[in-house]
């Protein structure tokens, strides 16, 4: 990758030796194959189980439930390392470092040593349903009920846009357990694939990220036992808004790292081609505007590295969390724009990675909560307004 102007000190030699390993996996493991996955609009379910025979999945569940106990920075390696190889799948991502930790933080003995030795071993893939048609980053909004019947709850509604769907055996459903008292009555219920009435709809058509299966998600009568209570009854969206300053943190690791392949790909081609007699480099506007995108790169890469310090100390807030989405998703929109753009005609060719890189992520503007969502935070925290 591109040299940063200042060095990085959150890495020590392990996390170094640990993305050696990482770097590896992905030439020989995904790399190979991501062609493949996405003209099916899925990986294979094989990559998730070599990954987990590697340890690369839910590294930071503890040691007792069968995990290594790791700190976040080894999975910000698999982020950026995912990144640098321009994989949009496979989505080890959302379930280790964001499904796993509402299990790590809010379930309870049994619950953590049913599920996380086969999540940690691939043989369980995991996904988390917020999103309905009616309700994007306005979570409140969720109609999806699970109404306790006896010693089950069941679940009717409908989700989409769920990122591991198709391929999911385990997912974190968001849903009114209580629908009359807005907020306080979501609760998250577990929902397992097999169970009766859960039904998967189309893997959705994307404009970019074809190797990451997207789905709709439907409940029709669907009874899972009170067992599957994730945490208390009516905390779900407490529980919701305590995770999400890590979910936006990684949307911000993948974008740094996505900046930084495609400068590196952008400097590559603009010294080899040439134009009116001389590398495109060679003209005043093109130096430009790299050196642009290489400054703002590195100011972000500073700060997401204080975030990631941060989370590790426990002590990302939502609003820095919000800051770190916001700024690092618009910069690479940005950024990959104007790298695509000095690549000339080549650059809207689907092969070459930068054309790939442009359609892939420009869902980071969206995810996570919007760009707008964002702001509204900030701005809540800074005027007190609500």
């Amino acid at each position: 990758m591109i040299s940063h102007a200042i060095p990085r000190t959150i890495f020590n030699e392990e996390h170094e030796v640990f993305r050696q390993s990482v770097r590896r996996f992905t030439e020989e493991e995904i790399t190979p194959y991501h062609d493949q996955w996405e003209r099916d609009g899925q990986v294979s379910r094989e990559v998730w189980l070599k990954a987990g025979e590697q340890g690369f999945l839910c590294s930071s569940v503890p040691e007792e439930y069968g995990g290594s106990g790791a700190d976040f920075l080894f999975s910000t390696i698999l982020l950026e390392e995912m990144a640098y190889a321009n994989a949009t799948g496979p989505g080890f991502h959302l379930h280790s470092e964001i499904v796993a930790p509402y299990i790590t933080h809010y379930g309870t003995e049994e619950q953590k040593r049913k599920w996380f030795p086969k999540m940690i071993s691939g043989e369980c893939i995991t996904a988390i349903a917020m999103t309905e048609p009616g309700a994007g980053s306005d979570l409140q909004g969720i109609k999806t009920t699970a109404i306790k019947d006896g010693n089950e709850y069941v679940i009717n509604g409908q989700k989409v846009f769920i990122t591991n769907g198709q391929m999911a055996d385990l997912v974190i459903v968001a849903c009114k357990t209580n629908p009359t008292e807005g907020a306080k009555g979501m609760s998250l219920v577990i929902v397992e694939r097999g169970d009766e009435g859960f039904a998967r709809g189309r893997n959705l058509d994307k404009i970019g990220f074809h190797a990451q299966d997207t789905s709709e998600l439907f409940f029709d009568n669907v009874r899972v036992p009170t067992f599957n209570l994730l945490g208390e009854e009516g905390r779900g969206f407490v529980q919701l808004v305590e995770q999400l300053p890590q979910e936006r943190l990684i949307v911000a690791v993948r974008c740094v790292a996505q900046v930084e392949a495609a400068l590196q790909w952008t400097v590559e081609y603009t010294n080899e081609r040439k134009a009116f007699g001389k590398p495109l480099a060679g003209f005043q506007n093109t130096r430009f505007k790299l050196a642009e995108i290489q400054a703002e790169l590195v100011t972000q890469r500073v700060f997401i590295d204080k975030c990631i310090e941060l989370l590790l100390a426990g002590e990302l807030d939502a609003v820095t969390g919000a800051i770190a989405k916001m700024k690092t998703s618009e910069f690479m929109c940005q950024a990959l724009d104007d790298c695509l753009q000095m690549h000339g005609g080549y650059g809207f060719m689907a092969e070459f990675p930068i054309a790939k890189a442009w359609a892939d992520n420009r869902y980071a503007r969206i995810a996570g909560g919007s760009t707008e969502i964002m702001k509204e935070i900030i701005s809540r925290e800074l005027t007190g307004q609500r």
